[in-house]
């Protein structure tokens, strides 16, 4: 049985993560957002699915679907980034609503190899870098 929040009938994005991600794209199920964070090739899937938190919310379908833009993200950021490891988790303790984190790691970014959260500040993108990121994350979905 799928558990609603009470309250949130339509899909809308977290307040959170509106303010923490800037959109990419929007994939079949998803929207695919770009952390606000230059630190590291950082993207966030977010299934565009009034109230779910968890990913046994979605019916098998919508896993399956959600399972194909993880591996389409992770592509994307192998291709345009060539990372030494790519992290994938959905953790969800701080913003409720269901969303997958798929970071590009590398031996020498900040935090490795540590997990990303809580290791250093973010460095949000400057205007012209933020421009220059989502136009290469653009060109290589289109490859």
């Amino acid at each position: 049985m799928k558990r609603k929040q009470a309250g949130h009938d339509r899909y809308e994005l977290h307040p959170q993560l509106a303010a923490d991600t800037h959109p990419v794209a929007s994939f079949a199920l998803s929207d695919l957002r770009l952390m606000d964070d230059s630190n590291y090739p950082w993207l966030v899937l977010v299934p565009r699915m009034a109230g779910a938190s968890e990913l046994v919310d979605l019916d098998p379908m919508q896993r399956r679907e959600l399972g194909d833009e993880i591996d389409q993200a992770s592509r994307l950021l192998r291709d345009a980034f060539v990372p030494f490891k790519l992290n994938v988790a959905a953790l969800g303790n701080l913003v409720p609503q269901l969303h997958v984190h798929v970071i590009a790691r590398f031996e020498s970014d900040p935090a490795w190899p540590a997990p990303v959260w809580g290791r250093v500040a973010a460095r949000p993108y400057s205007p012209e870098a933020l421009v220059e990121r989502v136009n290469t994350l653009n060109e290589f979905l289109r490859a």
